[in-house]
């Protein structure tokens, strides 16, 4: 029987193992979870010294960094083992992967203090604070606590991998344009962290057009000098027979989402509606 061993109470880096070796190593997605006191390995025997038994944070052994002063993980380490395992299903090279862990190897190692505005509410959104609230929940169920990790490590994953897609994107296919309230981006994809990316790099107004569904999203800064409200009245008056809905704040408009599929979509290019915004 394959078995993953970890200590008790596992952190954020322990998870993220686990999740390595249950996600990308072929033959172990069905491996059992064992615990250990901190720095012990499964009823005392020598760290790796069997095949069917990986330890990860803990036992000092080939996945554990406790015992080594250098700027790494468990997680990291089991990432860097992935090429020397039959990989032939996987790709050689995942930077969402590669990006992912070395967030965990920064957390593993405090340096989220030095992150800006460190106390913000926000960042108590994140996996870290979540497995600090699920162990006073569900305290010392830690088959619990890497089962919701995993979880949460799933969308995490599917988000950087969206994010590395829409900064290539971005970079190889946005339009920029000119507004009276600054620079603008309009792009055809069905990515929508192009939108986001966009306004972080400091685009005013993002407008994405969806190739496939026709869809329209245009969002601009939380800015109050910003009102789409004449965009929106002319998008209405070009094309009547498509959805429109401005939003109550005046900084988006859209014309189909994910929240609700019955809209009908526009006929207009997304040329033509970067022409509206040029001219708003």
């Amino acid at each position: 029987m394959k078995t993953i061993v970890t200590h008790f109470s596992p952190d954020l880096d322990a998870i993220a193992a686990i999740w390595l070796i249950k996600r990308f190593w072929p033959g172990w997605d069905r491996a059992e979870l064992r615990f250990v006191p901190a720095g012990e390995t499964l009823e005392g025997e020598t760290v790796d010294s069997k095949s069917e038994v990986i330890h990860v944070d803990t036992g000092l052994g080939l996945f554990d960094h406790h015992q080594l002063d250098e700027d790494s993980c468990a997680a990291k380490k089991v990432l860097s083992s992935i090429p020397g395992i039959n990989r032939s299903k996987y790709i050689k090279k995942d930077e969402a992967l590669e990006r992912l862990v070395e967030v965990v190897n920064d957390l593993d190692h405090f340096r989220e203090v030095y992150y800006p505005n460190p106390a913000a509410d926000f960042y108590d959104f994140g996996l870290p604070a979540a497995l600090d609230g699920w162990r006073l929940i569900f305290g010392e169920d830690a088959n619990r606590l890497v089962e919701l990790g995993m979880v949460v490590m799933d969308g995490i994953y599917k988000k950087f991998q969206d994010k590395i897609w829409a900064e290539k994107l971005l970079k190889e296919e946005g339009l920029p344009f000119k507004t009276r309230w600054g620079k603008g981006l309009g792009i055809e994809t069905a990515n929508d962290e192009i939108i986001h990316l966009a306004q972080k790099q400091g685009y005013k107004i993002v407008l994405r057009k969806d190739p496939k569904k026709g869809h329209v999203r245009i969002k601009s800064l939380p800015d109050p000098k910003i009102d789409l409200t004449p965009v929106h009245e002319k998008l209405k008056k070009l094309d009547p027979g498509a959805t429109w809905f401005l939003h109550i704040e005046r900084h988006m408009i859209l014309n189909g989402s994910m929240k609700n599929p019955r809209v009908k979509p526009t006929k207009l290019g997304l040329r033509e509606i970067i022409e509206i915004l040029r001219n708003a």
